[in-house]
């Protein structure tokens, strides 16, 4: 009589989740450490230059338009507003660079009080020209 061992077979798996969780983890660093841009919300003229550069660390977007209203992130301010704008959104980033997009039209008095008032906000502030080639 012979016996007969039977070799016992295991499943074999491979746990995810800890994996899984490590992913929503990664994830969710990323969304909260990603600086989101502050656009002006307006198209402008922008007038040309041919110093023109790319500004790596530009966020927060002001714009004045060709009626000399000015705007920031979508919202229309008047010149007296624009400070305190700026120090709010400059909480978010404090490296974050003000670029005024000025339309050609825009008078050029309203433009150096706004640079004024961006520059008094402790902001590294320049404004923005299409480049000429």
């Amino acid at each position: 009589m012979a016996i007969q061992t039977r070799k016992k077979q295991e499943d074999v798996e491979i746990d995810m989740t800890p994996m899984l969780d490590i992913v929503f983890i990664m994830l969710i660093f990323f969304i909260v450490t990603t600086v989101f841009v502050k656009q002006a919300g307006v198209d402008v003229d922008k007038p040309s230059a041919l110093s023109a550069e790319e500004r790596k660390n530009a966020y927060i977007f002001v714009a004045i338009d060709d009626k000399n209203q000015i705007f920031i992130d979508k919202d229309m301010l008047q010149p007296s507003e624009i400070k305190a704008k700026i120090q709010s959104l400059r909480t978010e980033n404090l490296e974050g660079e003000v670029v005024i997009q000025a339309d050609k039209k825009a008078r050029a008095g309203l433009v150096l009080e706004v640079l004024d008032i961006a520059k008094n906000s402790g902001a590294n502030v320049s404004v923005a020209t299409e480049r000429v080639e």
